[in-house]
């Protein structure tokens, strides 16, 4: 026969567990989800401002602005369509070099990709 005190224990610990279990799922997701390239667009802004990759990685960047925004090379060697809020656009980079650019449509939003 169950006490008040058993009873008690058992909610808390099928709770501890439960709760548990969602944090772990919760946290296994975010880091599934990672792009070590990735940059995101976010309240006017390119995030990370400068990024460090080897040659031959891709990067993706991804809006999460409510803004449209654009990836676009000040050399043109890479060009995004409008990039509407969870869209993505991703390009390999071959060469070694600095890739600075910026956002067509919002010009002062400006960043660098440095390829080793």
């Amino acid at each position: 026969m169950l006490t008040k005190r058993n009873l008690l224990f058992a909610l808390t610990l099928a709770l501890i567990v439960v709760g548990f279990t969602a944090y772990s799922r919760g946290a296994h997701a975010h880091i599934a989800s990672i792009d070590a390239n990735e940059i995101v667009i976010q309240n006017f802004a390119f995030v990370p401002s400068t990024l460090t990759i080897k040659a031959g990685e891709k990067v993706t960047w991804v809006n999460r602005d409510d803004e449209p925004h654009t990836a676009t090379a000040n050399d043109k060697s890479f060009n995004s369509k409008t990039l509407e809020n969870g869209e993505r656009f991703s390009t390999e980079f071959r060469k070694p070099g600095t890739y600075q650019y910026y956002c067509a449509l919002h010009p002062k939003m400006t960043a660098q990709i440095i390829v080793k």
